[in-house]
Parts: structure tokens; sequence; C-alpha cells
């Protein structure tokens, strides 16, 4: 099991021009700044948003389903737990050391040839509204953990009694078949946009 990572932010490097061009087309009242800065990158910033008005900032972390090209997927994962040297890291989600405000879920990704993509949804999502909406409905950070830990050996999808797991969402452990070993919640794009916490750009 290999990972995947630098095979992924290659194709993604790929998918820059397009983004960038859904971003000047349907934020006309945001300047934008794509960064390259490897420390902030880690931060969770790929691009900072600027209201032309009050010139006030906004951190934005993209994220790509490139394990999905070609297909469209109504849900997206929000990382949890991963694996480092078999240690157990904390996901992004949670990650008190990343600056991100909102994430742009990048989805439906469509690639007539080889890594020459064609379109894309973009959904963006304010993290700090979805993590009080967690909080509200008994997923905290603290209460998602307890339930992890009962769980190191699963492998596969745990529904969870505060989230319908065929509208809404659910856990998905990934111990089998990734090197990372991510624990996932798997969350429907369309309940992101009805409880406010997300809005889709295209």
């Amino acid at each position: 099991m290999k990972s995947k990572f630098k095979a992924d932010l290659s194709k993604e490097k790929q998918l820059i021009p397009l983004l960038d061009s859904y971003y000047q087309k349907h934020l006309k009242q945001y300047c934008f700044e794509r960064i390259s800065n490897l420390k902030k990158q880690l931060q969770g910033i790929d691009l900072i948003l600027k209201d032309k008005n009050s010139g006030k900032p906004f951190f934005v972390d993209e994220k790509a389903q490139m394990d999905y090209v070609n297909e469209s997927l109504p849900t997206f994962a929000f990382e949890l737990m991963y694996l480092k040297n078999t240690v157990q890291k904390q996901g992004w989600l949670f990650d008190a050391s990343k600056k991100t405000q909102f994430y742009a879920l990048i989805t439906s990704i469509y690639s007539d040839e080889d890594d020459v993509f064609t379109s894309c949804n973009i959904t963006f999502v304010n993290r700090e509204k979805l993590i009080q909406h967690l909080d509200g409905v008994g997923l905290s950070q603290k209460g998602l953990e307890q339930i992890i830990s009962k769980k190191q050996n699963k492998h596969g999808k745990l529904t969870l009694e505060q989230l319908n797991p065929k509208s809404e969402g659910y856990l998905f452990f990934s111990t089998k078949n990734k090197a990372e070993k991510p624990v996932n919640l798997i969350l429907k794009l369309d309940f992101l946009i009805k409880i406010g916490v997300a809005k889709k750009l295209v």
C-alpha cells in the first residue's frame, strides 16, 4: 500500500486553471491569491479570497476528489484521523494548527483525456459553522475521537445515531485499503447546504 499523496498533488496542480476560471467567473466580488508557500499550505491555506469592498481575507483549503475523476459522488470525506509512521494523527477537520476558514470541495471532476480537466463542481463549506453544527448534534471532536478509539480495527462504514446515514452522513474507516488508514466523516453535500454551512459555487 503506497501513499498516493504525491500522485494526487500533481493531478491537483493540473486542476488549477479550471478552478481559477470558475473563481474569476463566479466570485467577482473577491480578488484571489493562490498560495505556493509550503508553510502556509501546511496550515490549510491554498487560496486567499479578499473581499474587494472590505479587503477582508478568507483562507480557503481546496479539497479535490481526485480518486473519483469522471464520477459524481453526492458525498465528501472529512478527515478525522490518519496514521503517519504508525502514529495516529489529527485529521484536517479538527486540526487546531490549520488556519482554514473555508473548504472548497471539488467534486464531479470530469476529464476528456488524461489530466485534462473540463468541468467540476465546487462547494464552499464554512469550517467553523460545520464544526459548531456537529458539536450541536453531539458530534464534538472529543465525542468522535471516543467513538473512533472504541473501533480501532474496524474497516468500512459505521452509522452514527446523530446522523441519518442515507441523507446526512456516517463514519468510514479505511484500515485495510489505504496506507494512512484514515478515519473519515462522510457527509452528503446536499445536507451541508441544507443546514446552512455550505454553498454551491458551480
